[in-house]
């Protein structure tokens, strides 16, 4: 496994953007990292973010668990701008993960800062700027993705260390068939996920220094040891050249491995 960066003040992230750039969070520090070609930016946003997901217009959206917001970067312009910090007059819930399902709609995890409470949630926010919660008395829901060419969205729960997958309803905007996936396990449990384009799920266990790598029946068939036991969130290359990307947050590194199968966008 090779280091990329080394240092961070806990990383979290990562995406992979249209033109092949790696972006990650520096959450200690209040930065966006922009890794492409050996070489790597900072750029200083404040607060503390979280997960981040690339908008089909290249705009980098990502969480700010300080701020309760989710906020948009433009790398056009160097701007950076605050979307939403309220649902239904109420603060956002340390919103700490995000992905966009294929009508644009924003899908993120809000969980709070305890594992057991049981007030955690699961917002959309429209293409048309409303949001709602969909899901809603999860115990720190986590790392969400959408299985390839599906409509199934898989979130980790890290409290209750279950993968759950539900079906998933773009126009609406609503869920159903809520079902558990799998038990990830670990110390402390699942933190984020991604898919490759097989659909296999590779899941980030916070405190047990590796990622599971789960068949589409939920069934692990690999356990990908990491250098620190903080993994935080991975992501998979949708060229295939890189590989798998992992942010570890023990030893403060992106991390890269060489995997066969691509990513999804």
């Amino acid at each position: 496994m090779n280091i990329l960066i080394d240092g961070l003040h806990f990383p979290e992230g990562p995406a992979f953007d249209q033109q092949g750039a790696i972006w990650l969070v520096e959450k200690e520090a209040g930065n966006l990292i922009r890794y492409r070609d050996n070489k790597y930016d900072r750029i200083q946003v404040d607060g503390h973010p979280n997960g981040i997901a690339v908008a089909p217009d290249g705009t980098i959206w990502f969480c700010d668990a300080l701020q309760n917001s989710i906020r948009r970067y433009n790398p056009a312009d160097n701007s950076c701008d605050t979307i939403l910090n309220k649902l239904d007059n109420k603060v956002l819930k340390m919103p700490n993960d995000l992905c966009f399902d294929s009508k644009g709609n924003l899908l993120f995890t809000c969980p709070g800062s305890e594992l057991t409470d049981e007030t955690g949630y699961i917002c959309c926010l429209r293409t048309n700027g409303m949001a709602h919660a969909v899901h809603q008395n999860m115990y720190y829901p986590n790392g969400l993705a959408f299985a390839p060419n599906s409509s199934k969205l898989y979130i980790a729960e890290t409290g209750s260390k279950w993968i759950w997958k539900m079906n998933w309803n773009a126009l609406s905007c609503q869920m159903d068939s809520i079902e558990k996936f799998a038990l990830a396990g670990g110390q402390i449990g699942p933190d984020g996920i991604a898919f490759d384009e097989e659909g296999n799920l590779f899941v980030a266990i916070y405190g047990s220094s590796h990622i599971l790598v789960l068949d589409q029946s939920g069934t692990a068939t690999k356990k990908i040891q990491t250098s620190g036991k903080n993994p935080a969130n991975c992501a998979l290359d949708p060229s295939g050249a890189i590989g798998l990307i992992i942010t570890e947050a023990e030893k403060g590194q992106l991390l890269q491995l060489s995997h066969t199968k691509k990513g999804i966008l």
